[in-house]
């Protein structure tokens, strides 16, 4: 029976689109989100989407590719939120929050005068799985890949100014180019999400695995290794739920996840209580 569910849901073109994006954004994600929740700083990835929603309105309005003029300007506001929280003159969260609803009134605004909510801008808001063509995925499994390569060629950096940016700094390592790396490729891969997950529901391909994986791993290799198989697996499930009740993608996602925070949350208690 599953088996058959599968084969005919892998025989429409669109569905084997989305599980390709999905699944290799949702591992970019989990890498990256571990880091970013360590750090304090998982919700960049809310602020972020918001700024997607924005630059993708004033796209749509004026007639641009939506993701080539996306990924510049979120990738440019990623380094804005790095920048100015450094300086320590506002707080990361404020700093997130004021941009992403500022990049909310702009889309708004700019579609309330253009086109309206139109189709595809609300594709991107809310994700859909039929919205991905052809020259998406491309774009996706190259930009995807490079994200992955970089993260491994840089693992043991990234992992240096996660814990401990001070001893980096003292040992003479590059402390604000890896924060900057860390920003652009986090950047790049809530762009890229925004077609299966939506622009509101993004965010949660960061969080989730991240803090699911921390209730039973205690390394940073363990939660990221965790973290990654969490992720993809609560991917794959949430869009056969999508597929089998007609549900939203990223929503579904997103309940795959919590169910599956749930699963690890019992499990520490009960293994607490054994070991106590």
């Amino acid at each position: 029976m599953m088996i058959e569910m599968l084969g005919t849901m892998l025989s429409y073109q669109f569905m084997i689109r989305a599980l390709i994006v999905g699944t290799l954004v949702s591992l970019c994600a989990a890498l990256l989100g571990v880091s970013l929740v360590l750090k304090r700083y998982s919700m960049i990835g809310d602020g972020l989407s918001h700024v997607g929603f924005g630059s993708l309105a004033v796209a749509t309005v004026l007639g641009f590719a939506p993701m080539a003029f996306t990924i510049p300007v979120v990738v440019l506001t990623a380094f804005l939120l790095l920048r100015l929280s450094s300086q320590g003159k506002l707080k990361g969260d404020a700093l997130i929050a004021m941009i992403s609803t500022g990049a909310l009134a702009v889309g708004v605004i700019v579609l309330s005068l253009g086109k309206g909510m139109t189709s595809d801008v609300n594709n991107y808001l809310f994700g859909s799985v039929l919205a991905m063509s052809d020259s998406d995925v491309s774009l996706s499994v190259v930009l995807t890949t490079i994200v992955l390569i970089t993260f491994i060629i840089f693992y043991r950096k990234i992992f240096a100014v996660t814990f401990d940016e001070m001893f980096a700094r003292a040992v003479g390592e590059k402390v604000e180019l890896y924060n900057m790396l860390l920003s652009l490729l986090t950047a790049i891969t809530i762009v890229l999400g925004m077609r299966v997950m939506g622009a509101m529901l993004i965010s949660s391909l960061i969080i989730f695995p991240a803090v699911t994986a921390m209730r039973l791993c205690k390394s940073f290799r363990s939660v990221t290794i965790c973290a990654a198989i969490i992720s993809v697996v609560c991917y794959f499930i949430g869009l056969c739920c999508s597929y089998v009740f007609a549900t939203p993608t990223g929503a579904s996602v997103v309940i795959v996840n919590i169910v599956a925070f749930l699963i690890f949350w019992v499990i520490r208690k009960i293994k607490s209580s054994v070991l106590s």
